[in-house]
């Protein structure tokens, strides 16, 4: 398609040129995954992975793209053969500190703000499973009784070959969006093993959960294409915005978040419809009878547990699901020690860790603090839930929570939202910090009023 071509069509549907070249790209991830069932060998399969997705990321973004992902990416392989006992610390520090440099200088999110796109949002998927396949391979030394359920189930013993490990860092485009998944998986997957090995349950369909996934990425971009225009985020620093009573703020930045979450719906939908087509999206069977497909392993969002979340602490589950898993095993679980109980230090260090992965801006580390915050709020008021059980009082309670997340969420969605330290703090105090006082309120009040203990492990377990 020739340049003029590509301009009209981008100025027809209100975008830049190199975000059309990449949602083009990002679109051809489905019939390129599809194809990929059809490789014969295991081999051929890694081969394919691999080099569609250079391809994929030379079209979108351009030769250099490849450069940025092959360097990390040999530089955590050559960590797995030179020094296995050490290679995830060294991986770790190596992988995150070049994402680091590539956001500081490509100043990514000023362009993803003006309607420009870089190759940094699919160095960020590519640096968390370089990580995680090093993580796992040196996990692969450790004796079993000292691993946790997830270590036990990622750990590689043996070092998967060079073709292997691009094929997982590339995997037919996967790296645009994610999700990310495990290298485990991935060699299952690729060598027809575990739950993808044939068994008398068939071989199960993937075309009803792909066309689901392809109509809920449509009814999504419908929505946030109607949405955008009426609530831009150049608003918060027009003194019209200024000029409006305090609900009416509150309730733009409300509708500002909620418009925001369609655009990620939208791709995620789409991410997940060639993960699912492509097999890999497989993830067992159902125990009802007839057994029945599920195909949740590429799910990356759960649109309605996001809006209608009940509580701070499911939004981990329900928003960007796999990047939450990633975190969890990644960091918030290795930072508990032996014997003691996670608490608000683990839960800010995983915060913290993941507002450097999207970025050095000031909007990305506050809107993680203010999450840190939002979860540790939330959690008092789920406690005093449990301790007033079966009265008014729970219901009361299950009300506030929906409202406090609700509140915290679109407020704290801001910073993320706008990025600069100006334009978050003028939106924050334009509502008098009303989402980041609440939350530390009500973590002070919890050292005051201290409901009893649940008495079920399984009060525990929803916590």
């Amino acid at each position: 398609m020739g340049l003029p071509e590509m301009d009209s069509m981008a100025s027809a549907i209100g975008v830049s040129v190199p975000v059309l070249r990449f949602l083009l790209c990002f679109i051809a991830t489905i019939p390129v995954s599809f194809l990929h069932r059809f490789i014969p060998t295991a081999v051929g399969k890694h081969l394919y992975a691999a080099v569609t997705g250079a391809v994929l990321s030379y079209l979108s973004f351009g030769f250099s793209s490849n450069l940025h992902f092959f360097g990390p990416m040999l530089l955590g392989y050559a960590s797995m053969v030179l020094c296995r006992r050490y290679c995830g610390i060294i991986t770790y520090i190596a992988a995150f500190g070049y994402l680091i440099g590539c956001h500081v200088y490509y100043m990514s999110g000023d362009a993803w703000k003006e309607g420009g796109i870089d190759a940094t949002g699919a160095l960020m998927v590519i640096t968390l499973k370089i990580i995680s396949s090093v993580i796992n391979y040196q996990d692969g030394l450790l004796k079993e009784e000292d691993l946790r359920e997830a270590q036990k189930k990622n750990r590689l013993l043996e070092l998967p070959s060079l073709l292997e490990y691009v094929g997982f860092c590339l995997c037919c485009g996967s790296h645009f969006a994610g999700p990310v998944y495990e290298m485990k998986d991935y060699l299952e997957w690729t060598e027809r093993k575990g739950i993808w090995k044939h068994s008398e349950k068939g071989n199960p369909s993937p075309f009803g959960s792909t066309l689901r996934a392809l109509l809920q990425a449509a009814i999504c971009m419908g929505l946030y294409l109607y949405l955008v225009p009426h609530f831009p985020l150049t608003r918060f620093t027009d003194p019209v915005y200024h000029e409006w009573g305090f609900f009416k703020r509150l309730g733009y930045q409300y509708m500002a978040g909620f418009t925001a979450r369609w655009k990620y719906y939208f791709i995620w939908s789409i991410s997940e419809a060639a993960i699912i087509i492509s097999g890999l999206g497989f993830s067992g069977w159902t125990d009802s009878s007839p057994p029945k497909p599920r195909w949740d392993r590429a799910k990356n969002v759960d649109v309605l547990g996001v809006e209608l979340a009940k509580s701070s602490v499911q939004l981990p589950l329900v928003w960007n699901i796999q990047v939450s898993t990633w975190l969890r095993h990644y960091v918030y679980e290795r930072l508990i020690q032996k014997g003691r109980k996670p608490g608000f230090f683990q839960l800010l260090a995983t915060q913290t860790v993941s507002a450097v992965w999207h970025g050095l801006y000031p909007g990305y580390i506050i809107f993680f603090v203010q999450s840190a915050l939002m979860i540790a709020g939330s959690r008092v008021i789920y406690r005093w839930q449990q301790a007033t059980k079966g009265t008014i009082f729970e219901k009361i309670l299950v009300l506030m929570n929906f409202a406090y997340t609700l509140l915290v969420l679109n407020y704290s969605a801001v910073g993320f939202m706008v990025l600069s330290l100006h334009e978050t703090i003028t939106a924050y105090g334009s509502v008098y910090y009303i989402g980041t006082i609440i939350p530390i309120v009500l973590i002070l009040l919890s050292k005051v009023i201290k409901p009893p203990r649940p008495a079920t492990s399984k009060a525990r377990k929803v916590e």
